[in-house]
């Protein structure tokens, strides 16, 4: 089969790769879409010494016999395959199982390929009024939403998003959804916060006024950049609450002082449950096809690659078996 693979050699169309063969209790998917997300990027740059079969967000069809799912209906899989049996796993926390692999980051080959597997019980269905196009955006939308199961948002807080890439867009498309008020989105691009202008605020980042400072009850820092943080801890008031969704490869040295004086509390925030995406996208609430920028066929993933890592890129598709 074709695969997009990244190893120490550097980012390539595998021509040959083998076609995975499912184990038991696992499905095996024919992969109609997948996105190409700024932690497929950031591995490419060494981030967790990732090697094999690129990307996680994806739409397929099921098309190994003998299971729970009908062969052919539609899905998309959360991405995190737990063992079911640590400490961990017995808390219900599987994303952080001890031994799971992850798809396309950790263990686990990815969905920028003709076919993956999962875990039967990673799968979700898709349902009719939902496009493929839409579909992609589950794992980043329930990224996003994770926050709402992380913290406690009251109606009055006052909500920056820091990033106007691919996930502050669509965190901000998923705070405007949920939350509806006061929520503003710093960037670089005009163009792009003017994509969620009727969910959020987007102001340019050589805006900014002092008065800003301070003021925000949570902060979420969604740049992709090592000095978000740094900026976060300017904009979040004394006793706030940053998020930080940012996933890189490098950092640099921070002087965390402030958030000892402010008594600022700070939260890592990673994957988040499918479902809720899945309903919000099937209420039609949340427009994630104006995010998208191009769509290349997998042949060309090279090239796609490229532009999803160009500056003031949106969200970059790759149509599995498109000629």
């Amino acid at each position: 089969m074709k695969a997009l693979r990244y190893t120490s050699k550097g980012l390539f169309l595998d021509t040959q790769a083998a076609q995975p063969v499912p184990r038991q209790g696992e499905a095996r998917i024919r992969v109609l879409l997948a996105g190409i997300c700024r932690t497929d990027l950031e591995l490419t740059k060494g981030y967790m010494g990732f090697e094999g079969i690129l990307g996680h967000e994806f739409v397929g069809i099921v098309d190994s016999p003998g299971l729970s799912w009908p062969i052919g209906a539609r899905v998309v899989g959360e991405i995190n395959a737990a063992c079911g049996h640590c400490s961990l796993c017995r808390q219900r926390l599987e994303r952080h199982c001890r031994s799971r692999t992850v798809l396309g980051i950790y263990g686990r080959d990815g969905c920028m390929a003709e076919w993956l597997t999962l875990p039967v019980e990673n799968l979700l269905a898709i349902p009719d009024v939902v496009s493929n196009e839409a579909a992609v955006f589950v794992e980043p939308l329930a990224a996003a939403l994770e926050i709402f199961e992380q913290i406690h948002i009251e109606p009055t807080h006052r909500i920056c998003i820091l990033g106007d890439g691919k996930l502050g867009l669509i965190t901000a498309l998923a705070m405007g959804a949920r939350h509806g008020r006061d929520i503003l989105l710093i960037g670089h691009h005009q163009t792009k916060l003017d994509l969620v202008k009727d969910f959020a605020v987007g102001i340019l980042e050589n805006d900014l006024s002092p008065e800003l400072q301070k003021q925000w009850d949570i902060v979420i820092e969604a740049t992709g950049a090592s000095q978000g943080l740094q900026q976060a801890m300017t904009l979040v008031r004394p006793r706030g609450t940053i998020v930080l969704k940012s996933t890189m490869a490098h950092a640099e040295a921070l002087d965390l002082t402030p958030l000892v004086i402010d008594e600022v509390a700070v939260v890592g925030s990673r994957c988040g449950r499918f479902a809720p995406a899945i309903r919000l996208l099937a209420e039609n609430r949340i427009p994630v096809e104006r995010l998208i920028e191009a769509v290349y066929p997998l042949h060309r993933a090279e090239e796609a690659w490229e532009r999803a890592n160009a500056p003031g890129a949106k969200k970059v598709l790759l149509d599995i078996n498109a000629e």
